[in-house]
C-alpha cells in the first residue's frame, strides 16, 4: 500500500495514482460538513457559505471550546456516518468540486459514480480516534452557518499531516468496502461449515 500527503488546493492529477486501501494525509484545510450543510446545499438550494473547490470536507459534530470572538479551538472531532450522506454526495461533488472526503465507514453507488466522473476521493479516518484527529488541526479559520449548532457548523480547519486516512472509494470507481463484501461472502459458506462441526451438538 502507499502512502500519499495530499496538499490542498489537490488537483485530478495528485489522485489519479491513489488506490483503495492506499493510506493518505492532508495538509491544508479541511471543513466539516455533515447532513444539514448536505441538505441545504442540494435540497434547498442555498450555496456553502464556503468554498471547498479542490478542497476537503469532513463528515463529523467535533467539540469546540471558544476562545474569544471569532477564536477557537478543536478539541475532539471524530468522524460520523458517512452512509447518512450518500444520498446527497454525489451531487454534493458535482456541484462543488470538492476532492476530498472524510468519514467513517463505507459509502455507496452514488457516491462511487460522484467519485469516479468528477474526480474525488472517500477515505475514513479511523474511528475512536478522535483526539488524534484534534490534534492534527492547527487552527480553525473560520465557522460558517453558526445558527445550526456546534455539530452541524461548518468549521474550516487548517490541518497538517491530517491522517491517517484509509482510501475507501477512489477515482478509479473501486470501493473497499463492496471488494471486501464478496471476498467475505465467498469465505463465508467454508467458515459456516467449520463452525458447524464444532457446535453441532446444540442443534
Amino acid at each position: 500500500m502507499a502512502t500519499k500527503i495530499l496538499n490542498t488546493p489537490i488537483k485530478d492529477e495528485d489522485l489519479a495514482d491513489i488506490h483503495v486501501g492506499d493510506i493518505i494525509y492532508l495538509t491544508g484545510y479541511i471543513t466539516t460538513c455533515r447532513d444539514v450543510a448536505h441538505r441545504r446545499l442540494i435540497e434547498e438550494g442555498r450555496p456553502l457559505p464556503v468554498d471547498v473547490s479542490g478542497g476537503a470536507i469532513l463528515h463529523a459534530g467535533p467539540i469546540i471550546r471558544t476562545l474569544g470572538e471569532d477564536k477557537y479551538q478543536m478539541v475532539s472531532v471524530g468522524p460520523t456516518t458517512s452512509m447518512r450522506m450518500e444520498k446527497f454526495e454525489e451531487e454534493f461533488i458535482e456541484k462543488t468540486n470538492v476532492k476530498l472526503i472524510v468519514g467513517k465507514g463505507g459509502m455507496g453507488d452514488g457516491t462511487m459514480r460522484g467519485c469516479k466522473k468528477y474526480k474525488a476521493l472517500h477515505a475514513v479516518f479511523p474511528a475512536g480516534c478522535a483526539v488524534v484527529a484534534a490534534n492534527c488541526v492547527e487552527e480553525i479559520v473560520s465557522a460558517k452557518w453558526k445558527d445550526l449548532g456546534m455539530p452541524e457548523t461548518l468549521w474550516t480547519c487548517k490541518v497538517e499531516k491530517f491522517g491517517p486516512l484509509i482510501v475507501s472509494i477512489d477515482t478509479h470507481g473501486e470501493n473497499i468496502f463492496e471488494n471486501n463484501k464478496i471476498i467475505f461472502n465467498k469465505r463465508k459458506e467454508k467458515v459456516y461449515e467449520e463452525i458447524c462441526k464444532h457446535v453441532s451438538y446444540i442443534k
